[in-house]
C-alpha cells in the first residue's frame, strides 16, 4: 500500500480478479487479473512476503517436462509495487539454454474499490491492444498496461500476452508490466501482422493523474529492545502508516494519514487525529497539517453545527445507537493541539491553527444539552438527541480541561468558563454514570435520554483515563475521583475484559457479548493501547505492561502488521488471535496504537514552552531493556534508554532542555 496506490493479491501473487484481487489506483480497479503460466502451467509459489508496506516478493518454481529429480531448475521471482507496476525475473540453473513459453492474461473491470469490498464488482472489459501491451476503457476513465520487453503476440480478446524468453545457462530474463490509469478518450492503435504500431491520433488522452508519494512526516523512530519482536512492531507499524499516508486534495501539500484498507482508504477524522496525537513523539509535523487539513472542513455556517468537524456515524453495538465520529473529532482538535504546543509545535502554527480550536470550544458549550437539572451540562451524541455516551463525556471534558491551558496560553478568552465546567461535569460524572455492584462499582456505558444508566461495561470505559498531557509533565484531572480509578483499573484487567491478547469492546459476562463483535466483544488495538497508557498513568504498572505484552504477543501471530480488531476469545495455552473478516488492516489506529504504547514505555511527558522534559518510564521494564532513538521533541532529536530496571537516561536532547525529577 502507498496510497493513492494499493495491490492485493494472495500468497502466491497471482491476480485472479476474484474478491479484492487487483490494483488498485485513486479507488478504481486498473487491474484485475494478472495471472502468469509458463508451458501452460501455474508456477509453483513457494514464498510470497510483504517486503515494506508498498513492495511484495513472490517466489516460485517451474517444473518442466523431461526435467530429472526433485530439483527445478528455473526459478520465478516477482517484485510488485503497490501502484502494480512489476518485475518478473526467470533465472536458470540449467546446463543447457532453455527457451520458456510465458504468458500473462490480463483483466480489469474498473471498479470502485468498495464495490469490489463488498463483492459487487463490475463485469470484465474487453481490452485493445495499446502500443506494447493492452488498454480497458469504462466510465470515463481509462486502464493502460505497458510491457517490456515488447510481447511477441497480444491476443486483446483473450487479453493475453506471449514471449518466448531464452535462458542461457545460468542466466537470467525479465518482464516488466507497468499499469496506469488515464482519463479522456483512448487513442487509436492498430495491429500490422505480429508486430504493434501505434496509428494516428484521433483524441486527446487528457492530463495523467499525479501519484507522487508524500513525504513521511514523521522523525525515522527506531526500537532496539530486549525482546526483539518489539524492533520489528514498531518498524512494521510505521512503515504501514507511511502506506496510508495522504495529500489532502484541496492543499497537496497537507497531509493525513488515512483510516485503512478496505474500507477506509480516505480521511477519516477522528482517526486521523487519533493518529497523529499517537504520533507526536515523532514530530509535529504530522499534525499541524492534519489539523490544517480538518480545519478546511470545519462547518463555518451560523447556527448549531458552527464549529463542528463533520464525520460520518459509527456502530456502537447492540446497546447505543450509532456515534458521531464528527463530535469526536470536534472535541480532539483542542486536545491535540494542546498537547502538540507541549510537544514542540510551533508559536506561528499554534496561533495559526488556534481559531479553529476556539470554535470547536465553542460548539462544545452550544452542544452541551441544557435539558434538565438531572442531565444539565451533558454531551449528547450524536447531537442533539443521542444518548449521553462514557467516551464522549471524557472527550469533552479533556477537551474542555487542555482547550482552556490552550486559550490561557495563548492569551486569548473563555478559559475561566471552560475550567468551571469541566468541574461541574466531573462533579455529576462520578455520581451519575457510576453503578454500585457487589463487585465495587463501574462506570455506566451510557445515559439514556431520560437519564437512566446503561450498565454494560466495555473497552470504552479505558477513555476515562486518558485524561491528556498538562504543562510540567503533569496529566489533566480525570472525571474520576481516585478510588473509582482504581476500581476501573482492577476491571480493565480482568479476565472480563482482558482476553489476554487485549481488551474486549464488551465485557465477556455482558448481554450482547459476542467475540466477533464490532463494538460488542472483539478486541480492538487502539482502545486496547489508550487503556495501557491510562493505567499506567494511573500508577497501575503491572496491568499496563501486561497489555502490552498481550499486543505483542498478538502482533507476532499477525506477522507484526495488527489489524483494526480481532475476535476477543479468551486467550488459552496454545491458542492464537483470530482474525476479524471485516477489519481494516493495515489500519491506522492499529498501527499508530502499536507505536505508541512502544514508545510509552519510557514515560516522555515533555513540556517545551517550560523548557523541561520528564522521563517516568514503566519500573517493570515489561519488555526489558528499551533504546529508543529518532524521536523528537522541540523539534530536535531526541534519545532515551530504559534499563531492565526501569530506570531511564536521556542519550540527546534540544539544547537547552531540562530534564525534570
Amino acid at each position: 500500500m502507498a496510497l493513492p496506490s494499493l495491490a492485493v493479491s494472495s500468497p502466491t501473487g497471482q491476480l485472479t480478479g476474484q474478491g479484492l484481487d487487483g490494483c488498485y489506483r485513486d479507488g478504481r480497479r486498473i487491474l484485475a487479473r494478472c495471472e502468469v503460466r509458463v508451458a501452460g502451467e501455474e508456477p509453483l509459489v513457494v514464498q510470497g512476503r510483504l517486503v515494506g508496506a508498498d513492495r511484495a516478493h513472490f517466489t516460485g518454481v517451474i517444473r518442466r517436462s523431461g526435467e530429472r529429480g526433485p530439483d527445478p531448475e528455473i526459478r520465478m521471482e516477482r517484485l510488485r509495487s503497490a501502484d502494480g507496476t512489476e518485475r518478473i525475473t526467470f533465472h536458470s540453473s540449467a546446463t543447457r539454454p532453455v527457451r520458456l513459453p510465458v504468458e500473462i492474461h490480463l483483466g480489469t473491470d474498473l471498479a470502485d474499490l468498495g464495490a469490489a469490498a463488498v463483492g459487487l464488482p463490475g463485469a470484465e472489459l474487453r481490452a485493445a491492444v495499446h502500443g506494447s501491451g493492452l488498454r480497458w476503457s469504462g466510465r470515463g476513465a481509462h486502464a493502460v498496461v505497458t510491457a517490456t520487453p515488447t510481447p511477441q503476440d497480444v491476443l486483446a480478446a483473450a487479453g493475453l500476452l506471449r514471449w518466448e524468453l531464452d535462458l542461457p545457462p545460468g542466466g537470467r530474463r525479465a518482464i516488466e508490466l507497468h499499469p496506469r490509469l488515464e482519463s479522456g478518450p483512448p487513442s487509436q492503435v492498430r495491429r500490422n501482422g505480429g508486430t504493434l504500431v501505434p496509428g494516428p491520433r484521433t483524441g486527446h488522452t487528457g492530463p495523467r493523474i499525479r501519484h507522487d508519494r508524500p513525504p513521511r512526516s514523521w522523525s525515522a523512530g527506531r526500537l532496539e529492545c530486549d525482546d526483539p519482536r518489539a524492533d520489528a512492531l514498531m518498524a512494521g507499524s510505521l512503515d504501514d502508516l507511511h502506506g496510508l499516508l495522504m495529500r489532502d486534495p484541496a492543499l497537496p501539500t497537507d497531509v493525513f494519514v488515512a483510516g485503512g484498507f478496505p474500507w477506509r482508504c480516505g480521511l477519516a477524522p477522528a482517526e486521523a487525529l487519533w493518529t497523529a496525537r499517537m504520533l507526536l513523539p515523532l514530530g509535529t509535523r504530522l499534525v499541524a497539517s492534519t489539523l490544517r487539513t480538518l480545519a478546511r472542513t470545519q462547518q463555518a455556517t451560523p447556527g448549531a453545527d458552527f464549529g463542528r468537524i463533520p464525520g460520518p456515524l459509527r456502530d456502537a453495538g447492540p446497546h447505543a445507537p450509532a456515534g458521531c465520529t464528527g463530535i469526536e473529532a470536534t472535541l480532539l482538535f483542542p486536545a491535540v493541539l494542546a498537547e502538540a504546543r507541549r510537544w514542540g509545535l510551533p508559536d506561528e502554527e499554534t496561533e495559526r491553527l488556534l481559531p479553529a480550536a476556539a470554535r470547536c470550544l465553542q460548539w462544545l458549550r452550544t452542544a452541551t444539552d441544557p435539558r434538565g437539572a438531572d442531565r444539565g451540562g451533558y454531551l449528547p451524541d450524536p447531537a442533539p438527541d443521542g444518548p449521553y455516551r462514557c467516551e464522549t463525556q471524557a472527550h469533552a471534558h479533556r477537551a474542555a480541561v487542555l482547550g482552556a491551558d490552550l486559550l490561557d496560553a495563548c492569551g486569548s478568552p473563555g478559559a475561566p468558563e471552560l475550567r468551571d465546567w469541566a468541574a461541574e461535569l466531573r462533579a455529576r460524572f462520578r455520581t451519575d454514570f457510576w453503578v454500585d455492584d457487589r463487585g465495587g462499582g463501574h462506570p455506566a456505558a451510557l445515559l439514556t435520554g431520560d437519564g437512566r444508566p446503561v450498565p454494560h461495561l466495555g473497552a470504552t470505559a479505558a477513555h476515562l483515563l486518558d485524561t491528556g498531557l498538562l504543562g510540567g509533565g503533569a496529566f489533566a484531572p480525570g472525571l474520576l475521583d481516585a478510588p473509582q480509578t482504581d476500581q476501573l483499573s482492577r476491571l480493565l484487567r480482568g479476565p472480563a475484559l482482558d482476553s489476554g491478547w487485549g481488551l474486549r469492546g464488551l465485557g465477556a459476562k455482558e448481554k450482547g457479548y459476542n467475540p466477533f463483535g464490532h463494538r460488542s466483544g472483539a478486541v480492538r488495538v487502539h482502545e486496547t493501547a489508550v487503556a495501557a497508557i491510562g493505567l499506567a498513568a494511573a500508577g497501575h504498572e503491572a496491568a499496563a505492561g501486561a497489555l502490552a505484552k498481550g499486543l505483542l504477543d498478538a502482533a507476532e501471530h499477525f506477522g507484526y502488521r495488527l489489524p483494526e480488531m480481532f475476535a476477543g476469545e479468551q486467550r488459552t495455552a496454545g491458542s492464537v488471535p483470530v482474525p476479524h473478516p471485516a477489519a481494516c488492516r493495515p489500519a491506522a489506529l492499529a498501527a499508530a496504537g502499536a507505536v505508541q504504547i512502544l514508545i510509552a514505555l519510557a514515560g516522555l511527558r515533555p513540556d517545551v514552552p517550560a523548557g523541561t522534559v520528564a522521563v517516568r518510564p514503566l519500573g517493570n521494564a515489561p519488555l526489558g531493556a528499551v533504546q529508543l532513538t529518532g524521536l523528537t521533541i522541540a523539534e530536535y532529536p531526541f534519545a532515551v534508554r530504559i534499563s531492565r530496571l526501569g530506570m531511564g537516561m536521556v542519550e540527546e536532547a534540544a539544547d537547552g532542555l531540562q530534564l525534570r525529577a
